[in-house]
């Protein structure tokens, strides 16, 4: 997870510990390519469990350990990304799905059905053909699940899976993109399922972080932290000390490894500005609990690529706001303060296609086009691309302040009018709105830092969680896609609408 949301993308500066393993296969330098094919043909016919006939399905014995073993020692030899990727593109296209068998069940239900045969015969064939849609690979994926650090052998091995999609090491010169785009897919899904049972809420600890918890476990959130990186010791010691809490879940097999981490900050107020957040110290070190009406989110890290999707962050969510209100039963008010990830790259986007049409120009007023040329010297979409690119803009007041008010309202309309299949399109707004937040507040000037001003010149979002309301909130989203926000933001909006002509 990368920015606070769901997306929710992960750094991978925190490797899995897997116990250790034989070294796997080495091939010498002269051989072909062809010796390494071959071997992992060899591998996977002796180590993915063929799939029982539905009779036998309860009856068939599981694989010897070693033939999974010997999987995870293999895969655990290829040190090249790309040669993981190919074994498991052998994988999921060699040992997938049977689609003969799925066409033939499917015809059998369809068959059932019109011949309106009593409820028993149609369900057996239903589950006949929910048995033909397993791949065949499942099978190895849950045998190896059983192994010391198997579990988390199967998170790492989808994140390399992601990583191939990612780079596209799933397609090649002499394959259509259907062939090897669709089996990735499939087991992208198959093992994003298997996780998300095995790392549900009901397997997870919450643990928080104090200056006084391990060095290693200090060592770890430091590391993870993907929003606002930690500078030093210091900068660490800040953010688990007074007005401040931060929390982690871990696996009920693995206590004390952080899985995803929430850090919160304990105010007065719904905060506007990071920077008051992580760099400030505290009023004081002892904590005034009259203080503190209000919990902000800052920042959510998930250290592991390979449960990405799984729904780890909004556990944690609901879990903190429970254990918050244990702790301060006074605490009403709860909200994220976030960051924009892609409005600069979509606003930039938006520049440069004005410009090609003619440069003609339909973000600005004609007021505030004059203001702006005045400033800069220069056309205002030209100028601003190259000044939007760095952060060198900021250097200046009155381009700030000539800024202001057209940023603001762009970025209100990238949160609340620019949509993915009908939901919010940027991800931190997905994952907040999908929660059953409010979209409360665009902040302007909310982190100055290098990464805030490059990554969506320095404006931030307040999310505000009220409690009783983010249920309906959540239902009303995904349901209808109907975006719950503030007067300030469709305030905003409208001004967009009434000022461009996008």
């Amino acid at each position: 997870m990368r920015g606070f949301g769901p997306g929710l993308t992960a750094r991978r500066l925190l490797p899995l510990r897997l116990p250790p393993r034989p070294p796997g296969p080495r091939l010498a330098s002269g051989q072909a390519a062809g010796a390494l094919e071959r071997a992992m043909d060899e591998l996977l016919r002796r180590a993915v469990p063929p799939t029982p006939a539905y009779e036998l399905r309860e009856k068939t014995p599981a694989p010897a350990e070693g033939q999974c073993a010997d999987f995870v020692s293999f895969y655990g030899g290829l040190a090249e990304t790309a040669q993981r990727a190919e074994l498991l593109g052998r994988l999921a296209r060699g040992f997938g799905v049977d689609h003969g068998q799925v066409a033939e069940q499917s015809a059998g239900v369809l068959h059932l059905r019109q011949q309106q045969r009593e409820a028993a015969v149609l369900l057996q064939a239903e589950d006949r053909l929910r048995y033909a849609l397993v791949p065949r690979y499942r099978g190895l994926f849950h045998h190896i699940s059983k192994l010391d650090g198997g579990v988390r052998f199967l998170v790492q091995l989808r994140a390399d899976l992601l990583e191939a999609q990612a780079l596209k090491l799933v397609e090649g010169p002499d394959v259509r993109a259907w062939d090897l785009s669709s089996p990735f897919q499939e087991m992208n899904g198959v093992l994003k399922g298997m996780l998300s049972e095995w790392f549900s809420s009901g397997f997870l600890n919450l643990e928080r972080v104090t200056w006084h918890s391990p060095c290693e476990v200090l060592q770890k959130i430091s590391e993870a932290e993907a929003v606002h990186p930690v500078k030093n010791w210091m900068d660490m010691k800040r953010r688990v000390g007074p007005y401040r809490r931060c929390y982690f879940f871990s696996h009920c097999s693995t206590p004390g490894e952080p899985l995803v981490v929430l850090h919160v900050a304990l105010t007065g107020d719904i905060s506007s500005n990071i920077q008051a957040i992580v760099k400030e110290h505290p009023p004081s070190e002892t904590e005034e609990k009259n203080k503190i009406t209000a919990a902000i989110f800052y920042s959510i890290s998930l250290t592991q690529q390979g449960l990405q999707g799984v729904e780890l962050g909004t556990f944690l969510i609901k879990r903190v706001v429970k254990e918050l209100q244990r702790e301060f039963p006074h605490l009403g008010v709860f909200s994220s303060l976030s960051p924009i990830p892609g409005f600069t790259k979509w606003l930039l986007g938006l520049l440069n296609s004005q410009t090609k049409e003619h440069g003609r120009n339909e973000l600005f007023t004609d007021s505030e086009c004059k203001e702006i040329s005045e400033i800069t010297g220069g056309p205002i979409n030209e100028t601003l691309k190259l000044l939007l690119s760095s952060s060198e803009w900021v250097q200046s007041e009155k381009l700030v302040r000539a800024l202001q008010t057209p940023l603001m309202r762009l970025c209100a309309w990238y949160l609340y009018g620019e949509k993915h299949r009908g939901y919010a399109l940027n991800p931190v707004a997905n994952f907040h709105l999908q929660n059953g937040a409010v979209l409360w507040r665009i902040n302007w000037m909310a982190d100055v830092s290098l990464r805030g001003i490059t990554g969506s010149c320095g404006l931030m979002a307040n999310y505000r969680y009220f409690l009783e309301e983010t249920g309906p909130n959540s239902t009303s989203y995904l349901g209808s896609k109907i975006i719950k926000a503030s007067e300030q933001v469709l305030s905003l909006v409208a001004q967009f609408q009434k000022n461009s002509k996008l």
